[in-house]
C-alpha cells in the first residue's frame, strides 16, 4: 500500500476490508471514545437530518411520502401522471396536488401503484379536485400539506400495512374525494386517462364508517389489489360519481356534515384477498394519530442507529437521507400474521450494493427478503429479476437475484437454506426463460446480435457475473462439476473483447464485429436497440466484477488502464452521437452516475494502484451529484441503490464485487462512531 497515490505503477492491486480502512483513518479513536461518542450521537434523534424532499425533482424519482421501513404502503402526495417525471406519482417542482396515494415506487425509472386516490375538501374545491400545495412538511413516518384551493390540510403517518390519515377543514362542510380508479401509468399521448389501468373494479359499502373494493391492476404487470377504508365517524352522506364512461370503478364524494372536527381515516391494502385488508387494518388499533407517528419514528430510528456518524452537517443529511431511501424497498406484500413475503426487487441496480448494504445491517430481514426471492424461483422457475407484487415484469437483463441470493449464503445467513438456493440459482442460469436463451448462450458462448437482437453485449458481460457467483456457492456445496462449469463460462466476456478498439463490441453467429463501432453511442432495448443496456461501450467496459485484475490485463497493464479510465472522465460526444441517454444521467465526460453500471468504476482506479484518483473523483461526484436540494440526485434513486453507493463511498470503501465480502478503498466523508458491522 506505501505506493497509494504517488504515481508510480503498483505491484500488488490495493483491495482492503473496510476494517482495515477504518484502522488507517487519519485519527484513530480508542474503542472507549467510539463508544462515548456512538452514546452522545444517539442521544438526539437522528433522523432529524433526513430530508424526504432530496430527490423529489429532476431525476431522482423519490416522493415525501410517509413510509415504514420496507412497508406496504407509502401514503402521500400524488401531483401528477403518464410523463417519466412521475415514476413515484409525484414532483417537487409541481404546485398542484390531485391527492394523496397509498403506494408507490421509489426512485424507479418505469411507473405504476399509487392507487386509490383520496382528497379532502370543505366547502368548494379546485379544478377535478385539485389544490395548490402550501406548507409542505415532510419527516420519517410523516407528511403534511395545506390546500388552500380545498380549504383543507392533511396529516399522514403509517404502519407498515395501514396508512392513516387526519384531515382539518378551515370551512363548514367536511368532504372526501376517493377514487378507486386511480394509478400511475405511463404514456406521451396527451389525452391519456386512467382507463387502462384498472380492468376490473368489485366494492362496496358494508356501513357508513367503511369502503372497500378489489381492483385488478394493469401497470408493468398485472395485479390484484384489496382496499379496506375505516373512518372514525360515520359519513352521512355517499355520492357516486362517473368520471370516464370506460373507468371500471366510480369514484366517491363522501358527505361527513359541518363542523371543524378533524376527520380520521385508515386505509390498508391486501395483495392476497378482501379478509387479508380487514386483518391489516387491524395492525393499527384506535384512531391515536400521534401513537402510530412515533412508533414509524421509532421504528426509523432503529435504522439509523445502526450507522451512528459524525460529519459536516450537510454530510449527515446526505447520509441519512441516503439510509432512509435505502428501507423503502422491497415491500412486503404479506398479510399480518402470515409469513414474511416481499416483492420490489429492483435486482439490476441493487444487487450493486443497496442488497449487500441490507444484509450486513439488517441480516435477519435480509435472510425473509431472499427466502422471498426462492419462494418466487419454486413458482416460476427462475428468480426473479424485477418482482413488483409478486409478479416479474423482466424489464431488465441478467438475474440479478444470483448474486443477492449467493451472497446470503456465502455469508450463511439465520434461515437461508442454501441446497435450496442452490436449486433455484442453477435453475435461473440454465432453465430457459424469458432474455435468458441458453441455447443460443451456450452454442457461441456469448449472445451473437444476429440472433439476439437486443443488449447482445450486456447480456453476455452480466450474465458472466451472476455465472461467476453460481461457482462460488458451488464451490462452497463441494458440487465441483457444477463449479467449473460456471467458472468457465463466467470467462465469456472475453469473447467480446476487441484488441483493436479496446472495448467489449457486439459480434455475429459468424464472428464479425458489428459495423459501424461508436463506443460513445448509447443504446437501450424497447427504445434504440442496440448492444448495450441504458449504456454505451464505455461503460460496458468495465463490467467485469468478479474478475478485475483480469480486466486490467486485456487494457495493457495498471498504466494503460489508468489511462483508459482518464480517457472516460475526459470523453464528450457530439450530440449526433449520443443516441438515448434518458438514464444516462449524472455525466462527468462518459462516467455516468445517475445509471448503476458505472457505479463501480471509480474505485477501479484504486484496484490499479491510484487510489489518489478514486479519491479525487468521488469528492468531485458527492459535490455534484448528491446536494440537499430536491434536484440533488443526478439519476433515479433505483430502489435505494444510488443511496447505497452514497453510504458505503461516505464511510470510505465500495463492494466492487459485493459478493466475496472485500471492499475497495476510497475516500471516507464522515466518521463511523461505532464498529461497523463488516
Amino acid at each position: 500500500m506505501d505506493n497509494a497515490g504517488n504515481g508510480r505503477n503498483p505491484t500488488v492491486a490495493q483491495v482492503v476490508s473496510y476494517r482495515y480502512f477504518c484502522f488507517t483513518m487519519k485519527k484513530t479513536l480508542s474503542l472507549f471514545l467510539l463508544a462515548f461518542l456512538g452514546l452522545s450521537a444517539c442521544a438526539r434523534p437522528l433522523g432529524r437530518w433526513v430530508d424526504p424532499f432530496i430527490g423529489t425533482d429532476y431525476t431522482g424519482h423519490t416522493a415525501p411520502s410517509a413510509a415504514f421501513p420496507l412497508g406496504m404502503v407509502q401514503p402521500g402526495p400524488q401531483s401528477g401522471n403518464y410523463l417519466w417525471k412521475y415514476c413515484s406519482g409525484y414532483n417537487w417542482s409541481d404546485s398542484l396536488l390531485v391527492g394523496f396515494t397509498q403506494n408507490r415506487l421509489s426512485g424507479t425509472g418505469c411507473p405504476s401503484l399509487c392507487n386509490v386516490l383520496v382528497m379532502p375538501f370543505s366547502d368548494a374545491h379546485g379544478p377535478e379536485f385539485a389544490s395548490r400545495k402550501e406548507d409542505e412538511q415532510a419527516s420519517p413516518g410523516y407528511y403534511s400539506v395545506s390546500l388552500p384551493d380545498n380549504g383543507a390540510s392533511v396529516e399522514i403517518t403509517c404502519s407498515e400495512r395501514v396508512a392513516c390519515y387526519q384531515f382539518d377543514f378551515s370551512g363548514k362542510e367536511r368532504h372526501l374525494f376517493v377514487n378507486p380508479q386511480y394509478i400511475q401509468l405511463r404514456s406521451n399521448d396527451p389525452k391519456a386517462t386512467l382507463a387502462r389501468g384498472i380492468k376490473a373494479w368489485e366494492g362496496s359499502t358494508p356501513d357508513n364508517k367503511t369502503l372497500r373494493g378489489h381492483i385488478l391492476a394493469n401497470s408493468w404487470v398485472q395485479y390484484d389489489l384489496w382496499y379496506e377504508i375505516s373512518f372514525e365517524e360515520p359519513f352521512t352522506a355517499c355520492e357516486t360519481l362517473s368520471l370516464h364512461p370506460d373507468y371500471k370503478a366510480p369514484a366517491y364524494v363522501l358527505d361527513f356534515g359541518s363542523g371543524r372536527k378533524p376527520l380520521k381515516a385508515k386505509i390498508a391494502l391486501s395483495y392476497t384477498s378482501g379478509e387479508g385488508a380487514v386483518r391489516n387494518l387491524q395492525e393499527v388499533k384506535g384512531w391515536n394519530f400521534g401513537k402510530v407517528r412515533k412508533a414509524a419514528e421509532r421504528k426509523w430510528e432503529e435504522i439509523f442507529r445502526l450507522l451512528p456518524v459524525e460529519a459536516p452537517d450537510s454530510l449527515m443529511t446526505a447520509f441519512y437521507t441516503s439510509l432512509y431511501h435505502m428501507y423503502f424497498q422491497p415491500n412486503i406484500i404479506s398479510d399480518l400474521g402470515d409469513p414474511a413475503r416481499y416483492s420490489t426487487f429492483s435486482q439490476w441496480d441493487t444487487f450493486r450494493a443497496a442488497d449487500l448494504l441490507r444484509t450486513l445491517l439488517t441480516p435477519g430481514l435480509e435472510a425473509d427478503i431472499v427466502n422471498s426471492m426462492l419462494r418466487e424461483a419454486e413458482e416460476r422457475g427462475h428468480l426473479p429479476v424485477w418482482d413488483l407484487c409478486g409478479k416479474d415484469n423482466y424489464c431488465m437483463i441478467a438475474n440479478h437475484a444470483v448474486p443477492t441470493v449467493v451472497d446470503a449464503c456465502l455469508r450463511e445467513l439465520p434461515g437461508v437454506d442454501p441446497e435450496r438456493a442452490w436449486k433455484a440459482v442453477k435453475a435461473s442460469l440454465t432453465t430457459p426463460h424469458e432474455k435468458s436463451d441458453w441455447a443460443v448462450y451456450d452454442k457461441y458462448g456469448y449472445y451473437p446480435f444476429d440472433l439476439i437482437k437486443d443488449e447482445s453485449v450486456s447480456r453476455t458481460l452480466e450474465f458472466c457475473y451472476d455465472d461467476w457467483c453460481a461457482a462460488q456457492l458451488a464451490k462452497k456445496l463441494g458440487k465441483d462439476g457444477d463449479a467449473a462449469f460456471f467458472e468457465a463460462r463466467s470467462r465469456n466476456y472475453r469473447k467480446l473483447f476487441d484488441p483493436s478498439t479496446g472495448f467489449f463490441r457486439g459480434k455475429d453467429s459468424k464472428g464479425n464485429w458489428r459495423e459501424p463501432f461508436e463506443p460513445v453511442r448509447c443504446t437501450h432495448a424497447g427504445k434504440t436497440g442496440g448492444d448495450y443496456t441504458e449504456g454505451s461501450a464505455w461503460h460496458y467496459l468495465w463490467h467485469v466484477l468478479q474478475d478485475p485484475e483480469d480486466l486490467i490485463a486485456l487494457l495493457g497493464g495498471p498504466e494503460k488502464f489508468v489511462q483508459k479510465l482518464d480517457t472516460l472522465f475526459e470523453v464528450t460526444p457530439p450530440a449526433a452521437l449520443t443516441g438515448y441517454t434518458q438514464d444516462v444521467t449524472g455525466l462527468i465526460g462518459q462516467y455516468s452516475h445517475g445509471n448503476e453500471p458505472c457505479h463501480h468504476v471509480i474505485y477501479l482506479y484504486t484496484l490499479a494502484g491510484r487510489q489518489d484518483k478514486a479519491a479525487e473523483k468521488i469528492r468531485q461526484v458527492f459535490r455534484q451529484f448528491y446536494k440537499c436540494e430536491p434536484g440533488g440526485l443526478c439519476g433515479n434513486d433505483d430502489c435505494g441503490q444510488m443511496s447505497a453507493w452514497y453510504i458505503f463511498s461516505a464511510l470510505g470503501s465500495y463492494p466492487v464485487n459485493p459478493v466475496g465480502g472485500q471492499f475497495v478503498a476510497g475516500e471516507a466523508q464522515v466518521r463511523p462512531l461505532r464498529k461497523l458491522p463488516w
